[in-house]
């Protein structure tokens, strides 16, 4: 998924926020992992281009795109957390606890789960990257 098939720029807009280059630059560098990334490859990625960028500019622009919903983020439990360019279909995550392998489940499995919980609680999660831990059929046998 690339940023370019987001409208970004009137989000960011919309939002009551300029489009500076290093808010550009930021975005560039998580759209350039094609998927899962962590804050020290984005980081060395948007250092690259510009040496000038800190990391707490990275982590206020990271911070900025999550709340934006451009970007979703997630702990897979080893100590990272990961980025990525937000997805028109949210997805979620199965890690094994065991080898650490990393699955992705479409969101279509889980819905049902949100509905009843709107339904029953009235609450509407709004949560569109989860992390599930457990052992994966390799590492059962």
């Amino acid at each position: 998924m690339s940023h370019f098939e987001l409208d970004y720029v009137s989000i960011i807009h919309s939002a009551g926020h300029r489009v500076t280059p290093q808010r550009l630059l930021i975005l560039d560098a998580v759209c350039d992992a094609a998927g899962h990334t962590t804050l020290g490859e984005i980081y060395a990625r948007a250092r690259v281009v510009d040496p000038s960028i800190d990391r707490s500019t990275l982590y206020r622009t990271l911070k900025f795109f999550v709340d934006l919903g451009l970007v979703v983020s997630a702990d897979m439990h080893d100590g990272e957390t990961y980025y990525e360019i937000a997805r028109p279909n949210p997805h979620h995550h199965l890690v094994c606890r065991h080898c650490g392998k990393k699955s992705e489940i479409d969101h279509v499995m889980i819905q049902p789960m949100f509905d009843q919980i709107n339904q029953e609680y009235g609450f509407k999660i709004d949560t569109h990257h989860l992390v599930f831990f457990g052992i994966c059929a390799d590492c059962q046998e």
